[in-house]
């Protein structure tokens, strides 16, 4: 909240304590900002003309962006040719660009990570300089900083604005903490390299990320959960329990999908297809090609050209790879002449599509070239469209807690107003859309937070976020409300009054991308998979070759109940029983002399330890209800 400061009825100029200004402000804030710094509570300040109350989240964000400031001044301090890029606040910690002649590694990191130290206990005020920008051309100038040059010259209006503290300079918007002294608690994490504004024509330059927060308890927490996900790192566990590769040959962003990769994607997808036939989808295929016209129709080539792959020539005809899977539904909804008895009709397809990410951001699973979304498109009346969204909504929410996705966070992402060429469609069918959505949550009872700017090119949505097992949230469920396609392809039903109308279309993917899902699901579980999905559900462990038929015996019994199974005759039985952990099958049978005199198996659970001995027949009982509960380990 930004006021002038006469307005709360403080003076410019006057000292006063920040708690005191915080109390007149109204609000729960955890600091302010005047003159382009921050001030926390205990300190004393001379106001400015303006002065801003500052929530926790923000007032993070300006510590990151202080401390990413501060690491350059370290940087500069032990490399004097080193030259600055950009070094904002982004999400969990900052980063900055550098250039430098000499290879910024490790051990710089180690040698700038204490010099950092040493120029925050130094206790530098941070101020605030305004100048025009033939002064600030002049001062970097001779500071060599030729990327802040570009900067500059891309700033509106005559005037910028630099931050000192001690002897270091830089080129900054603000704010910024008062003191190098509120920077106590940081990590710099890795490098890694950057082309100068995303250009790869221009210089590559080093960027060291880093994080900071305002306790110790708080950057403990998180580089504790850094460790906790790199042990749970889906390309780690992927190569450990050969699930799936991307091979180099084939192309970047490419998944190939392993046969214990593809058989934790069939049950996913058979358990996928048994909900949907219940909540009555009808399945859908479509080609992984069109022509370009349907695109041009849809307005995918007005609005996201940039993220599909270039055209094809055949015939004298161009195609285009499939980004998305709707245009195709709507042919197949305008195949005939449509009723209203006919809605709500729901067309689901478990649909591969193909969009170009650049290489720098492709990430195992996560950011991926080509991938297979769990689509369908409800094409309803409008008087229909709260109820479809209410139940779309639901089956998203059952459907992750099934796989123990409990902590999640909804947001209603709508147009920026202020750049409204970025969507397509008029205004009034975009405040029909948004409102329908925001009418579904609120009708459900579901908390939610506005997304301004969010939303999708031709529609608002309702984004689902998903919390993971240590903390980090991401991109599920999205259900988005179109009123543009049914336009722009001319869609039509009759009407009760046998009239023709326009239907909606409703956009929904519940897992989303099954390659993002199966990432998620790796390192949720950390490789242990519920029984019910996972590749190798039993491993059987005879104790030496006199064993051997029992096991066999063994086998066969549970194969029947469709058991999926491998048994290990090599090597030391301890070494099995690790390797056996190592592969993370969830139950070991070991099967000795007394076992087979007695008719049972030694059971071991591989997340609970041994459970006994148990007969074939009981222990196949068990199974099988574990499996159809669906239950996790």
């Amino acid at each position: 909240m930004r006021m002038n400061s006469h307005d709360v009825g403080l003076n410019p100029g006057e000292l006063y304590e920040v708690s005191d200004i915080i109390k007149k402000l109204g609000a729960n804030f955890v600091g302010i900002v005047t003159n382009g710094l921050l001030y926390l509570p205990g300190e004393r300040v001379a106001l400015g003309d303006t002065v801003e109350g500052i929530t926790a989240d923000e007032a993070l964000d300006i510590l990151r962006h202080s401390t990413a400031h501060l690491m350059a001044h370290a940087v500069k301090s032990l490399i004097r040719d080193a030259k600055l890029g950009i070094g904002p606040a982004i999400e969990n910690g900052f980063y900055y660009d550098i250039y430098t002649k000499e290879k910024i590694t490790e051990d710089t990191l180690q040698l700038v990570e204490g010099k950092m130290r040493e120029l925050a206990e130094a206790r530098l005020p941070v101020q605030r300089q305004v100048l025009s920008k033939d002064a600030a051309i002049e001062l970097f100038s001779s500071l060599g900083e030729t990327f802040k040059l570009e900067l500059i010259d891309d700033i509106e209006g005559d005037e910028v604005s630099v931050y000192r503290q001690g002897d270091f300079v830089d080129l900054c918007r603000g704010p910024h903490v008062s003191n190098t002294a509120h920077i106590k608690h940081f990590k710099l994490l890795s490098i890694s390299g950057a082309y100068w504004r995303g250009d790869e024509n221009r210089e590559q330059l080093t960027r060291i990320y880093g994080t900071a927060f305002w306790t110790d308890e708080d950057l403990r927490e998180y580089l504790h959960n850094l460790e906790e996900a790199e042990k749970r790192d889906h390309r780690k566990i992927g190569r450990q329990l050969d699930l799936f590769s991307i091979n180099e040959d084939i192309g970047p962003g490419l998944i190939l999908w392993h046969p214990n990769g593809a058989i934790i994607r069939k049950e996913i997808e058979d358990y996928w297809r048994n909900v949907h036939l219940e909540k009555g989808y009808q399945f859908v295929y479509s080609p992984h090609v069109a022509r370009t016209r349907l695109w041009e129709i849809s307005g995918h080539l007005g609005f996201y050209k940039e993220n599909m792959y270039p055209p094809m020539e055949l015939e004298n005809q161009t195609y285009l790879v499939k980004p998305m899977n709707c245009p195709f539904h709507v042919q197949i909804y305008k195949a005939k002449t449509r009723s209203y008895r006919e809605l709500p009709l729901r067309f689901a397809e478990l649909g591969t599509v193909y969009r170009f990410e650049r290489s720098g951001v492709l990430h195992g699973l996560l950011r991926v070239r080509g991938f297979t979304q769990d689509d369908a498109h409800v094409f309803c009346t409008r008087e229909q469209v709260e109820d479809e969204v209410t139940d779309i909504m639901e089956l998203a929410l059952d459907m992750y807690r099934l796989f123990g996705f409990e902590n999640l966070k909804i947001e209603l992402s709508v147009r920026d107003p202020m750049n409204k060429d970025k969507y397509v469609g008029e205004d009034d069918v975009w405040e029909l859309a948004e409102k329908a959505l925001e009418n579904a949550l609120k009708r459900a009872g579901k908390e939610y937070v506005v997304a301004e700017g969010e939303a999708k090119f031709y529609g608002p949505a309702i984004d689902i976020k998903v919390r993971d097992a240590i903390g980090r949230y991401w991109q599920g469920p999205t259900i988005q409300v179109d009123f543009n396609l049914p336009r722009r392809f001319g869609m039509k039903y009759t009407g009760k009054d046998g009239r023709e109308h326009e239907p909606v279309m409703i956009h929904r993917a519940l897992l989303g991308s099954l390659e993002r899902f199966f990432a998620l699901l790796i390192e949720q579980y950390s490789g242990w998979f519920p029984l019910w999905i996972a590749p190798e559900q039993i491993r059987i462990i005879p104790i030496t070759e006199e064993q051997l038929g029992y096991a066999q015996e063994v086998a066969d019994k549970l194969r029947e109940f469709r058991i999926r199974m491998d048994d290990d005759t090599g090597s030391k039985l301890g070494y099995r029983i690790r390797q056996a952990q190592m592969d993370k099958v969830p139950y070991v049978l070991v099967i000795g002399a007394r076992e087979v005199q007695e008719g049972l198996v030694a059971v071991r659970h591989g997340v609970k330890g041994d459970l006994g001995k148990m007969g074939v027949e009981e222990l196949a009982k068990m199974l099988r209800e574990e499996i159809r509960q669906r239950a996790h380990l």
